[in-house]
């Protein structure tokens, strides 16, 4: 079972430039050292979904439309009486993405999506975890063309988790910058 005729933009310019940047500037001996992308998670905690069935469903249908992909119901580990939170309540969403559709979606997250935000100055360099994998936050679902603001019920955030192969943050900061990012300086 071979590739479909179709490479996104984003993979191909990571085959043709991107491995050669970091192969230079890491010094790797071997194309399979220089870090890529894994997948891309998304995830919605929707507190409200404890009263609200509804939210739930559009919260769903929306992060579907954002990666072209059907969301998976998260449900509450363990009961917290606080928050009138039962075990096993569903409580949000999550999306992992990879290969094509993965690239798909970094392209229009970094040439579309977060150009869209208000006051953007660039993405912070410290959301990194230790091991090269980037999170962030998302405090708009609106800021995706795919949505039809005119149609949103209530606005919700999610977060975006971009894990990859890199050993450390200075390889996966160099990778995502390589790719596009927007990191702040």
């Amino acid at each position: 079972m071979g590739e479909p005729a179709y490479v996104p933009r984003l993979l191909e310019r990571y085959r043709s430039q991107v491995v050669g940047q970091l192969t230079d500037r890491f010094q790797y001996k071997n194309r399979m050292q220089v870090p890529k992308l894994k997948h891309i998670t998304l995830n919605a905690g929707l507190g409200e979904a404890t009263t609200n069935a509804r939210l739930l469903e559009l919260a769903m249908t929306e992060l579907g439309q954002i990666t072209g992909q059907r969301p998976v119901i998260t449900k509450a580990r363990k009961s917290v009486a606080n928050f009138r939170l039962r075990e096993g309540q569903s409580i949000g969403c999550t999306v992992t993405l990879r290969k094509h559709r993965m690239y798909e979606f970094l392209d229009r997250l970094v040439n579309v999506a977060l150009p869209r935000v208000r006051d953007f100055r660039g993405l912070s360099p410290r959301a990194f975890d230790g091991r090269g994998n980037y999170t962030l936050g998302v405090q708009e679902q609106v800021i995706f063309p795919e949505i039809d603001y005119n149609k949103v019920e209530r606005v919700y955030g999610f977060n975006i988790s971009i894990v990859t192969t890199a050993s450390t943050d200075e390889e996966g900061r160099e990778l995502l910058l390589a790719m596009g990012m927007p990191l702040r300086k």
